[in-house]
């Protein structure tokens, strides 16, 4: 009778150290796929963005500066932010398109 009651303690607790085994295995699967899968991705599409940049394209900057590609360097862009007033900005300073204005028209009108 008391072995019968260790053999059964003994199967409760590997299932239990199973069970903990298996969860130690999922935390980094669920990093994975909630941490590094998405920022890869944004990383991946910021890269496609600035490699299709062009002369005359409206940008905005991850400072927040608006303006018109007016050259592209190598890993710079000048950027005409006035009449007359240029900016030189690294390829990697660009967060993105700016949002043009009929888009900003037509959803202030719905």
């Amino acid at each position: 009778m008391n072995s019968t009651i260790q053999i059964l303690a003994q199967e409760s607790s590997s299932g239990a150290a199973a069970v903990q085994f298996v969860i130690l295995l999922m935390v980094p699967v669920a990093l994975y796929f909630l941490m590094i899968r998405p920022q890869r991705k944004r990383m991946r599409e910021t890269a496609a963005l600035q490699a299709s940049l062009t002369v005359g394209d409206e940008v905005i900057t991850n400072s927040g500066i608006y303006g018109f590609i007016t050259a592209v360097e190598d890993d710079l862009f000048w950027i005409e932010v006035d009449e007359d007033v240029q900016m030189r900005v690294a390829r990697a300073a660009i967060q993105g398109r700016a949002p043009s204005r009929r888009s900003a028209e037509d959803a202030d009108e719905s």
